[in-house]
């Protein structure tokens, strides 16, 4: 099955919490702010915007008879509420997520991070297991790139989880 196109979500995220926005200002969001941790070219943006369109997620306005700027509709806001409640598939999505949520009191903050963490226990647990499984002699001076591979990651998933636990005051 192919992967959920995540694209017309973020272009509803922007529109959302910044208001209507043309194409120059949404590829500029891109670029400046959300290039930070997903990326998405102007030849993927603007295609996007008709799709949108047609499936009633956007309106759109000329503003000088060739700049359009772009809003969202009822059914885009519905669409993009189920899609922040879905529960996501990886780090970037909920990046994404999390990035579109205002209010530090808002549910679904709570919600997304502990799916991450719980997420992140998971393959730490997972990690620390194959470094038993693989390591627990000599074997990392066979296999030292792999070791180094291995302790890395489980670096990471710790300081993700330490960050995670402190955001939700555990």
């Amino acid at each position: 099955m192919p992967a959920k196109r995540t694209l017309p979500y973020v272009i509803l995220g922007i529109i959302h919490t910044q208001g209507p926005q043309t194409g120059k200002q949404i590829t500029h969001e891109f670029v400046h702010e959300i290039g930070e941790f997903y990326h998405a070219s102007h030849s993927q943006i603007y295609p996007e915007f008709k799709r949108m369109a047609k499936d009633g997620w956007l309106t759109s306005e000329y503003l000088d008879g060739k700049t359009i700027r772009y809003d969202i509709t009822e059914e885009g806001l519905e669409v993009l509420k189920q899609w922040m409640e879905e529960e996501s598939d990886d780090d970037a999505t909920s990046s994404l997520k999390l990035y579109f949520i205002r209010d530090q009191k808002d549910p679904l903050l709570q919600k997304i991070m502990n799916e991450q963490l719980e997420k992140h226990v998971k393959k730490l647990d997972h990690l620390k297991e194959r470094k038993t499984l693989l390591f627990s002699h000599d074997e990392k001076q066979d296999h030292y790139g792999h070791y180094l591979i291995l302790t890395r990651a489980i670096e990471r998933e710790e300081n993700h989880i330490k960050w995670l636990k402190a955001q939700l005051g555990n």
